[in-house]
């Protein structure tokens, strides 16, 4: 994919691997916005706005090289959706989702908002981060700081419902340093330090490995994953069965795969 840096944008030429819907619908990230003809994005303190052009797209920043490593744009996704076309069940999936990119989050963004989207849609974990933000009078995510000042009733009445207890205990099991040191952890090992974080089961877990620590040897398994397994190789309903097996047949490009077939697995079934 080519691309070419200015002051206070980047111009993407080209959009077969790119695209603002397919990377911010996909389930990775939660503080966006349609507005109009385009999407606004957040991540920590900064945002962008996303418009389509004739030629391609052209995303506005006051922080060009940060969204630059943000929607990950010097990997070229070509490749990846070459090898991943060798599997016969990726073929649609990656047609329909061609411009998705995995994001690189901010890993404590990703843990609280997970661990607020356990058994919830996508709109209703919008509304309560958006009313988390508004509450500091702020576009920026809330600090952890921050969040530690909130009681359980405040996060009740910010929409977090039966959450907002295993919000409250789990901000106050780990710290920023915890989370940095994690990264140079093995998976397997972060993904026990997350479970034993209250709120946080595998799915969720998975999900922060994948999208907060950019670990790409995951498979989170939702009900939409658990429906696809059981449409494309047998029934089983065990999701750490199904990952494992996910895990063993797509390897290192597992948490790619687990995007296309997410997408397109719920678009595809609402559709």
């Amino acid at each position: 994919m080519i691309y070419k840096k200015f002051k206070d944008k980047i111009k993407i030429y080209g959009k077969a691997d790119f695209n603002p819907q397919h990377i911010l619908e996909c389930g990775q990230i939660f503080c966006y916005k349609k507005i109009d003809d385009f999407y606004r994005v957040w991540s920590k303190d900064k945002k962008a706005d996303i418009f389509e052009e004739t030629d391609g797209f052209k995303i506005v920043s006051n922080d060009v090289n940060y969204f630059v490593d943000f929607f990950d744009l010097n990997t070229d996704y070509s490749l990846i959706k070459k090898h991943l076309n060798k599997f016969e069940i990726m073929k649609e999936p990656i047609k329909f989702g061609s411009g998705i990119r995995l994001l690189k989050n901010d890993v404590f963004e990703i843990l609280v908002s997970f661990i607020i989207s356990a058994n919830n849609n996508i709109k209703r974990i919008q509304n309560t981060i958006f009313a988390l933000k508004k509450k500091f009078n702020s576009e920026k995510f809330p600090s952890h700081l921050q969040l530690l000042s909130l009681s359980v009733d405040d996060f009740v009445n910010l929409g977090l419902g039966y959450r907002a207890p295993q919000l409250y205990k789990a901000l106050r099991q780990f710290c920023e340093e915890d989370l940095k040191r994690w990264q140079n952890l093995p998976t397997e090992q972060i993904r026990t330090n997350l479970i034993n974080l209250s709120g946080v089961g595998p799915k969720v877990a998975d999900c922060v490995l994948l999208f907060g620590f950019w670990r790409k040897d995951v498979f989170p398994v939702d009900t939409w994953i658990n429906k696809m397994y059981n449409m494309f190789y047998s029934q089983n309903d065990n999701r750490i069965e199904i990952r494992n097996q996910l895990l063993n047949i797509f390897g290192d490009y597992s948490g790619y795969a687990q995007q296309y077939l997410f997408y397109y697995q719920r678009s595809f079934v609402k559709k």
